[in-house]
């Protein structure tokens, strides 16, 4: 298809409601597939990553090859040719290649209700509100056939075989009776117990087929454990932000699916720097490290171990510090011998508030990563 044929592809009635980078990624997998069902793949993702059914609707009108009008169709039905429609497949590659263009799905304006501020539950609690969104989250990704790799799926040819969902979370959790999901009666121990443990159970079903007999519905295979945590993830956090809860499932690290305290933006940047820029030789430590801090409800004892592991990276780049700062690079280390943050000895002051070992916490990531900086280049100059 000529440019001057081409017809451009209109995004504005499109929102996402996933990530654009997951859209991305599951979509390229499906432009690079064989075979007739890439539609149905295709289908399936639209249905779930765009908000409403638009994109299905236009790529079903698409053609699956390229067609040309007889009878050179111009308003009139006479003279210059119609342009060429798309494929299918030219209209969910551009649609994938321009997702970065699609605009997020955005909550709706607040109704009446909020705007006067009688929004949450009866009982005004916030938590409970985000117990009740959770669950919905879950059976959003039931629905769609997240939990049917692990829970099975019912169908009116075999009713008998499916596990017991109930069994398997209590085995990983140790709290029998939580499914099907019952928010109102969950602690908060539980209720962050299960926004874990669902993480590790999720699989986004990259195929559906529709099951007609009896109307038994939808059937879903070929899992990947992947985008479905991913998915879930993004949609958690959100729900977690939202509800003024300040833990956030770790996107990255030894901690991944587990809740961690949140922090600013930048101080998470430093945290994805240190987790994915620190060489092979330290990487094991730092990671360590940040898991004992930043995970829910760290102890201070969590707290002295996480910095114990950035000191000792630190001491074995001593001498690289020193060639860069000079005599500067005994106050780097001054104040942690000073208290009983590595050496714990008699000498030391144990009496502070938990607020310096955030500090020095911090402060010791952040030089992790100068040190970083400092390998690289002597790296590139030696190269």
């Amino acid at each position: 298809m000529g440019d001057d044929d081409a017809v451009s592809l209109d995004l504005s009635n499109y929102e996402l409601t996933w990530p654009a980078s997951l859209f991305v990624s599951e979509g390229e997998r499906i432009i690079a597939s064989t075979g007739s069902s890439w539609t149905d793949r295709a289908e399936w993702l639209m249905t779930e990553a765009p908000s409403g059914s638009t994109a299905v609707a236009d790529f079903d009108e698409m053609p699956n090859h390229n067609e040309v009008d007889p009878w050179g169709g111009s308003a009139s039905g006479w003279g210059r040719s119609a342009p060429a429609l798309m494929t299918k497949h030219e209209w969910f590659s551009e649609l994938i290649s321009r997702a970065s263009e699609i605009r997020p799905a955005a909550a709706p304006r607040p109704y009446w209700p909020q705007r006067q501020g009688r929004g949450l539950s009866i009982d005004g609690s916030t938590a409970r509100d985000a117990r009740r969104d959770f669950a919905r989250i879950v059976g959003d990704l039931e629905d769609n056939g997240y939990l049917a790799e692990r829970f099975g799926q019912e169908c009116v040819d075999d009713r008998d075989s499916l596990p017991d969902a109930s069994a398997l979370i209590e085995r990983r959790l140790g709290i029998p009776g939580l499914w099907p999901l019952a928010p109102e009666t969950w602690d908060e121990d539980t209720f962050y117990g299960l926004i874990e443990v669902l993480h590790d159970l999720v699989s986004r079903p990259r195929m559906r087929r529709y099951h007609d007999f009896c109307n038994c519905g939808w059937h879903h295979s070929e899992f990947h454990n992947g985008p479905a945590r991913t998915l879930y993830r993004v949609k958690v956090n959100e729900l977690l932000r939202a509800a003024g809860i300040h833990y956030e499932l770790a996107m990255e690290g030894e901690d991944l699916g587990r809740l961690v305290a949140v922090t600013d933006d930048a101080r998470s940047q430093l945290v994805h720097r240190a987790i994915n820029d620190s060489p092979p030789d330290v990487t094991a430590d730092v990671r360590h490290a940040i898991v004992l801090y930043r995970s829910r409800g760290a102890s201070p004892e969590s707290k002295r171990s996480a910095i114990f592991n950035l000191g000792r990276v630190l001491e074995e780049r001593r001498a690289l510090i020193k060639d860069q700062l000079g005599k500067g690079e005994g106050a780097l280390f001054e104040i942690a011998n000073r208290f009983d943050l590595r050496h714990r000895r008699a000498d030391q002051r144990g009496e502070y508030d938990e607020a310096f070992l955030d500090w020095i916490f911090w402060w010791y990531l952040g030089t992790v990563e100068l040190t970083n900086e400092l390998i690289r280049a002597r790296s590139r100059a030696d190269g």
